[in-house]
């Protein structure tokens, strides 16, 4: 399944995880070396077959995510 033009979901590839198209990088590895400080250049360096377009796309699929879920909330007694 093709999420965007970037990202993809493929039981065969990474246990259908999202990763970036055509490849084996799973978009979760984007999202915690840049949390744990990495910068798009460390990435790009570090993976030569990601594009900064790649790194974007991993970004939005992350936000789509969150902008999508639901919270229940229940009150401490």
């Amino acid at each position: 399944m093709q999420l965007t033009n970037r990202i993809e979901v493929n039981p065969k590839v990474m246990l259908g995880k999202p990763v970036i198209r055509g490849t084996r990088i799973p978009v979760e590895l984007i999202l915690r070396k840049l949390s744990d400080g990495a910068t798009q250049a460390d990435l790009l360096d570090a993976y030569p077959r990601l594009h900064h377009e790649d790194i974007q796309a991993a970004l939005k699929y992350a936000a789509d995510l969150v902008a999508h879920e639901e919270s229940v909330l229940t009150s401490a007694e």
